[in-house]
């Protein structure tokens, strides 16, 4: 055995991140968006998980941009979600979990 098997780690080539069912879902309700992208709060009243959303910008399928924004006087932070180029090229995969 080398040092080098005994100290270094073996590196596994990096994984592509699969695409689940709902993860196509709020990928295509991103993709038929506007580019102001949806809200947080659209989505989730849509069904979509806290966790799903994750998910999606975590893989890169999807990024998120928080703005303050006055809402009856007052103001308010808005989560945006946007669909990435990454996302895009995901729906025109086949390929789901």
């Amino acid at each position: 055995m080398s040092l080098r098997e005994t100290y270094v780690p073996a590196v596994s080539p990096p994984t592509r991140p699969q695409l689940t069912k709902d993860g196509r879902r709020v990928l295509e309700v991103l993709a038929g968006s506007s580019r102001q992208g949806c809200t947080e709060a659209f989505l989730l009243a849509h069904g979509f998980t806290v966790e799903l959303l994750v998910n999606v910008v975590r893989d890169g399928f999807a990024t998120v941009q928080s703005e303050r924004v006055r809402a009856g006087g007052q103001p308010i932070e808005v989560t945006r979600v946007h669909i990435t180029d990454s996302g895009r090229r995901a729906l025109r995969g086949k390929r789901t979990q």
